[in-house]
């Protein structure tokens, strides 16, 4: 919903965007400014700023100067900068808010470009991303691109090492990647896991996590680059031996669901301590003897059904509500988690 707009702006007419009811709560404002900007024209059919709406693009993408408040979400600058490939001239994209999230997606949409000819100049001091429009040319992609997997799914699997106790292997990890997931490992780290790459002889690795002897809190720590993988994180830290809290997230209130608020919910319906901060959420160590199990809510988002199986590896009868929707992004994660559970060998 906030790249297929950019491509609507090629579009020889008008295009109508809708979605459902949890579509309809996130934000769009900032790309269909950017978008209006590079001579779209947006009637909204709800709430100004959200679905639904029509988007009648211009007669020529020419380019130009963009500024936006891309606070919310680092989307609204990848949109922008895939559809400036195809202008005429060059496109220059500013973010004028105080906090740009998930830099490392925007580093992802940039090495994309250059890979398929187009020339990207990023300031990131000045928040700043100039493009070279390539017109009606287009781009040209390599003549092969290897898909790296989408690494923040690792983190449940990953993290049950540290929460379960023992040891998991996620094959195929890159050894050079911009994906905010890379960080995961460094992160497990600093929770006191054992983590080894091991090399796979195809430019890529085994990514072997080990518990420790204890979980340790993170304490005041920045986790705006990688916020998908916040779900993930809190689970582990709910057993950790010091407190958390963990800043530069305050954008996951416009994700699936508000995640501050579902995760401090959750780990408060088990008998754990969380709370809100204004960028993001704290937890405090609770006994494991003094939580309790619990039907644990998904709000119809895969990355909080992924943290309720999470934390029921440590206690238990815990039961998570609507387990599908993260068919998302794993068809099939009851059957990975259970797989794994059981010691399987994965190729």
């Amino acid at each position: 919903m906030r790249f297929v707009p950019g491509l609507a702006m090629l579009a020889d007419g008008p295009t109508h965007f809708d979605g459902d009811q949890q579509a309809y709560r996130r934000p769009m404002r900032p790309l269909l400014d950017g978008l209006t900007q590079l001579g779209a024209k947006i009637d909204y059919l709800g709430q100004e700023g959200f679905l639904p709406f029509v988007l009648t693009p211009p007669d020529r993408l020419v380019g130009g100067e963009v500024t936006i408040d891309s606070s919310a979400s680092s989307q609204f600058i990848s949109g922008l900068l895939l559809l400036a490939a195809r202008a005429d001239g060059p496109t220059t994209i500013v973010h004028s808010g105080q906090h740009l999230p998930s830099l490392p997606h925007i580093a992802m949409t940039v090495e994309d470009l250059r890979q398929a000819g187009v020339q990207v100049q990023a300031n990131l001091d000045r928040c700043r991303w100039s493009v070279e429009g390539r017109g009606s040319a287009g781009t040209q992609l390599p003549d092969r691109v290897r898909v790296e997997p989408d690494l923040s799914n690792a983190a449940p699997f990953l993290g049950a090492a540290l929460i379960g106790g023992g040891q998991v292997s996620v094959p195929n990890w890159p050894d050079r990647t911009t994906q905010p997931g890379g960080l995961l490992p460094g992160y497990l780290k600093t929770m006191g896991a054992k983590v080894d790459m091991v090399p796979d002889g195809q430019g890529g690795a085994t990514c072997r996590v080990t518990s420790g002897e204890a979980i340790h809190g993170l304490g005041d720590f920045d986790l705006s680059p990688a916020g998908e993988i916040v779900p993930s994180i809190a689970a582990i830290l709910v057993f950790a031996d010091g407190p958390s809290r963990l800043h530069g997230i305050g954008h996951l209130r416009g994700h699936e669901t508000n995640r501050l608020k579902a995760l401090a919910t959750e780990i408060s319906r088990i008998g754990g301590q969380a709370s809100e901060l204004d960028d993001g959420l704290a937890i405090e160590p609770m006994p494991v003897h003094s939580m309790h199990e619990a039907v644990m809510e998904t709000y119809a988002d895969h990355r909080m059904a992924t943290f309720a199986a999470m934390i029921g590896l440590k206690i238990p009868g815990i039961r998570v509500r609507n387990i599908g929707t993260t068919a998302k992004t794993m068809p099939d994660f009851p059957g990975m988690w259970k797989r794994m559970l059981a010691g399987e060998v994965q190729g």
